[in-house]
């Protein structure tokens, strides 16, 4: 069984910093790809960063310049969020691509950035 789980969010005024962390556990095959998803409510879920198993890592055009996702060893994706703001507020996932086809969510963390 592979469990997903995601810490770090919380409550932060317009320009503070979140430090987002998402640990991999459990029998997994191998790692395609991982990825930081937000759902903002009352919207549909998006990607916000995603790390290729090459090493790419592509960003969000609403993130760029603020957002760092980055692989601490090879189960932890570490989210740095800088520069918030209130558009940021939302539920943020972590998603484990197992294979093309197959991947895992976790329970997602709770960010609020209030103005």
């Amino acid at each position: 069984q592979v469990h997903v789980v995601e810490s770090g969010g919380g409550t932060v005024q317009v320009g503070g910093s979140l430090r987002l962390s998402c640990s991999v556990s459990g029998m997994i095959f191998s790692i395609n790809g991982m990825a930081w998803y937000r759902q903002a409510p009352g919207k549909q879920r998006e990607l916000v960063a995603r790390l290729a198993n090459t090493g790419t890592i592509d960003y969000a055009d609403s993130v760029k310049g603020r957002f760092t996702a980055s692989l601490n060893n090879a189960r932890i994706l570490v989210l740095q969020m800088t520069g918030l703001k209130p558009e940021d507020t939302g539920v943020y996932y972590c998603r484990v691509d197992e294979t093309a086809t197959n991947g895992f969510w976790g329970q997602g963390t709770q960010v609020t950035v209030s103005s």
